[in-house]
């Protein structure tokens, strides 16, 4: 039963979550593109937003950057580096905890401006907040495994999540028996964080994907003619 729920979660869902957030995107930006937008509540109350929203974003994208680095980064350019296994996964529990940390604080002066201030609450709707829930949990789980890293510092944990990343990403299979048996809390952290691909089109996450680049050349906006 393990297995077969590995095989699943580890080999098929990746698949199914990478479909979703990319059909979906499309589906959705195609068909809806007027709420394809963050829905900022700055007007209503600014106070705890900018800061709040200035550490979250920081420490997110930095984590994600991390990630997307350390995972798919073929191991043979590490060994080529003369970067130990070891080296590399003190570097990412370090720069992983204090960009963590500072998207946690960010996160949860953002959940309190959301869920305590009335004019907010009102105009949010729930799926706003359980975004920022699942965001919450999620960061929970990551700066979680820090501590059952800290038990594994040859390296040799992370060279499993690596092989397992870059199985999937090039559709070999046996991917999930790489991570077989590594701790329930990376399990469950990998889990949820392909759940929020599932979710991302259908969320205000969808914002992550737009990039203001033409916002300095734009032409002005019209909002009422003068009169003659």
């Amino acid at each position: 039963m393990d297995n077969a729920l590995d095989f699943f979660l580890f080999q098929i869902y990746p698949y199914i979550a990478i479909a979703v957030f990319i059909l979906g995107s499309i589906l959705r930006f195609d068909r809806d593109p007027y709420s394809w937008r963050t829905k900022s509540s700055q007007l209503l109350r600014r106070k705890q937003l900018i800061l709040g929203s200035i550490l979250f974003h920081l420490g997110i994208l930095t984590v994600l950057a991390g990630h997307f680095v350390g995972l798919l980064t073929p191991i043979a350019v590490f060994d080529a580096l003369g970067i130990p296994h070891g080296a590399k996964q003190i570097l990412a529990m370090t720069a992983g905890g204090i960009a963590g940390s500072l998207c946690l604080i960010g996160l949860c002066m953002l959940l309190h401006r959301r869920l305590f201030d009335t004019r907010i609450r009102n105009n949010s709707s729930k799926a706003d907040i359980l975004v920022l829930l699942i965001l919450l949990v999620q960061l929970l789980l990551g700066l979680g495994t820090i501590p059952v890293s800290m038990q594994h510092l040859d390296g040799h944990e992370m060279v499993k999540f690596m092989n397992w990343a870059q199985h999937v990403v090039t559709f070999r299979g046996n991917a999930h028996s790489f991570i077989a048996d590594v701790n329930i809390i990376f399990k469950l952290h990998i889990t949820l964080g392909l759940t929020l691909l599932v979710i991302f089109p259908f969320t205000r996450l969808v914002h992550a994907l737009s990039a203001p680049v033409g916002y300095l050349t734009r032409p002005y906006q019209i909002v009422r003619k003068r009169a003659v």
